[in-house]
């Protein structure tokens, strides 16, 4: 069987535009996100693609974020803070030093009172105190190894070598030059009564203090004399 066709028997379907419409079917000023066709890289093919000619838009204007501003605020802060610290660290500083000092004065402070402990002790066993002015022999005294006229004995020791520092760590039991030191590094002053008329104790057992400084001169009774500027910080056991 034959089957006749004419030329209009198969024809395109074609999609009408209306009015308002653009040819792609879409209102006027609508955006397409996606367009469909058979051309490669539709969805066809596996892809989308816009139209030739059309262009995403973009917003060409670059605002200032609300970060750029707070950048210099914040670096401004920052130095602000740096001052701040080191001001404080200053003060910090100056404060640890006076209390420094102060706790230097206050251990000098017990250690003479024990030194001065010792030596009322060595005085009721050998009736008198070291007679000397020798730093080095007074330690010997203190530890049982010489009477008050420094003859050789042997006796208790008087005081706790743990409690007190000798000039570069030496031991007096194997070192007879050691010496006590105060908190500033600096020997103990010791002097024996010199003359019958003194009314102290009959010693003078001191440390010259932070500045180390030091006016020797006694007044009469064999006391310290507080009024020259070099013994203003002096610290004594007794005066």
């Amino acid at each position: 069987m034959h089957f006749l066709f004419s030329h209009r028997s198969v024809r395109r379907a074609s999609v009408p535009v209306g009015r308002g419409r653009s040819p792609n079917g879409l209102q006027p000023g609508a955006v397409g996100v996606g367009f469909h066709t058979d051309a490669p890289g539709s969805a066809a093919s596996g892809g989308t693609r816009p139209p030739d000619g059309f262009l995403p838009r973009r917003d060409a204007r670059i605002r200032p974020t609300a970060a750029s501003h707070r950048r210099a605020f914040t670096l401004l802060e920052l130095l602000a803070v740096i001052t701040i610290i080191a001001l404080l660290t200053g003060l910090a500083l100056g404060g640890g030093h006076r209390a420094n000092e102060a706790g230097r004065v206050a251990r000098a402070k017990v250690e003479l009172a024990l030194l001065a402990a010792a030596l009322a002790d060595y005085h009721r066993i050998h009736g008198d105190f070291p007679q000397t002015s020798d730093g080095a022999r007074l330690l010997q005294s203190l530890i049982g190894q010489r009477d008050p006229l420094n003859a050789p004995v042997t006796t208790r020791s008087l005081i706790e070598l743990a409690h007190f520092t000798t000039a570069e760590s030496r031991d007096p039991f194997a070192d007879e030059s050691a010496v006590l030191i105060d908190p500033w590094g600096r020997p103990y002053r010791y002097a024996y009564k010199s003359e019958a008329s003194w009314s102290n104790s009959g010693y003078i057992l001191y440390s010259v203090g932070p500045d180390g400084c030091d006016s020797a001169a006694l007044l009469t009774g064999g006391f310290a004399d507080p009024t020259p500027p070099e013994n203003a910080d002096n610290i004594y056991a007794n005066r």
